[in-house]
């Protein structure tokens, strides 16, 4: 299993231009590390009007500063937000052609159906938003690698044309798509690309038979997106590597993770407790896209409350009190989140020995999600230093000592 690193360029209570900058440039800084640590991809994602919760709404351009600030580590942009409205796909294939020639040929291409608050931002029609999907990941390679491409269906039309500049990597960089679903993890590998999934404190278990799906749909694959297909699959989680288990719960990690559970649904337009409701299923939140009304219609329930039942369980309990505004203390939610198998948060030991059971699920990399929250940036720093150090080489050295 290889280590990458995921990234929202993320700060709890950012409130002036100066630390939009000072985020942006302490972004670049970790990159750096992260380069001299051993990471192998450094994934950026696209979020568009989402205070706080991400900073990254010019992917491409951070990217192509990473690529300028490294020298080895490689740079992928997951995901594209890839419904027409929002990313037409000629576009992102020339800018992800001109990213792979400022970058010496380290690009990675990830695509995303995306949803919510985005899809209202841009008019997406969600009745087409997955179809543009399938239809992008496979014209893109198509005008990487043939003379001339035209495409003429019912979502999008184009005259032939050359497209220009190409990728330096030949036949195209690498494609992923990013899924949350059994059905977009199972069409990921029916086109043949490979998978990036997000756990968002379910269970390792999910996971595992969400990548069952996708090694279902790879199997199945005739006739690959691109020339290259790839059957690696990613999984992306909270990551943070402290001296200590104390130095962990000091540098507020497992507070930040629950923040950063409390504070998506509201960046993204959903009513929290179809989160909630997820989460004590053992499921991923992005799972269940509905409004409150249609939740409230459903369940009969009301959508808003939070209320805590007597029998709640732990997380969801310090989420809704988060969300009520009460103090959850950096002790509660390490002990909290300290339980789940998903959540990698605490010294070396305890890292490595949770890492190790996504290896065991199958998943070919781990995206450590490693600044979000309120986690100061010389704690981000070290985590990142310690991974590479303690980690990526401890899984360096297991895979070469396997048999051939």
């Amino acid at each position: 299993m290889k280590f990458d690193i995921f990234c929202e360029i993320q700060r709890a209570d950012i409130s002036t231009p100066e630390e939009e900058r000072k985020l942006l440039a302490d972004t670049i800084e970790e990159a750096r590390v992260a380069d001299k640590a051993g990471f192998d991809v450094w994934w950026q994602v696209e979020h568009h009007g989402a205070p706080e919760f991400s900073y990254s709404a010019a992917p491409e351009l951070v990217l192509a500063t990473i690529a300028a600030n490294t020298k080895r580590l490689r740079v992928g942009h997951a995901g594209v937000l890839a419904p027409f409205r929002i990313n037409g796909p000629l576009r992102v294939a020339e800018r992800g052609a001109t990213l792979d020639i400022f970058s010496a040929g380290r690009f990675e291409l990830g695509l995303a159906k995306s949803g919510g608050k985005e899809w209202e931002t841009f008019g997406v029609d969600p009745e087409t938003a997955r179809d543009e999907l399938r239809e992008a990941i496979q014209m893109i390679p198509k005008m990487w690698s043939e003379k001339t491409f035209g495409w003429n269906s019912k979502l999008f039309n184009m005259p032939e044309r050359e497209v220009v500049p190409r990728p330096l990597q030949r036949p195209h960089p690498r494609l992923w798509q990013t899924a949350s679903s059994p059905d977009s993890f199972r069409m990921a590998g029916e086109l043949g690309v490979g998978v990036l999934g997000t756990t968002l404190l379910s269970p390792v278990s999910l996971m595992k038979s969400l990548l069952d799906e996708y090694d279902a749909g790879f199997a199945a694959c005739r006739t690959p997106a691109g020339s290259l297909p790839n059957r690696q699959k990613g999984v992306f989680t909270f990551v943070h590597v402290a001296e200590s288990r104390k130095q962990a719960i000091a540098n507020g990690a497992a507070w930040s993770a629950l923040w950063y559970v409390h504070f998506a649904p509201v960046a993204f337009k959903v009513p929290r407790n179809i989160w909630y409701d997820a989460i004590r299923a053992g499921m991923n939140p992005h799972l269940v896209r509905k409004s409150a009304g249609e939740i409230a219609a459903l369940t009969g329930a009301d959508p808003t409350s939070l209320d805590i039942a007597a029998d709640e369980i732990p997380v969801i309990a310090l989420l809704k009190r988060m969300a009520k505004g009460e103090h959850v203390s950096n002790e509660e939610a390490h002990e909290t989140l300290e339980a789940l198998d998903s959540v990698i948060i605490g010294d070396v030991d305890h890292c490595r020995a949770k890492a190790a059971k996504y290896e065991s699920i199958g998943a070919d990399r781990l995206l450590c999600l490693m600044q979000f929250g309120s986690i100061p940036h010389e704690a981000v720093k070290a985590s990142i230093r310690l991974a590479g150090e303690h980690m990526i080489a401890h899984f360096a050295q297991a895979r070469e000592a396997m048999p051939a």
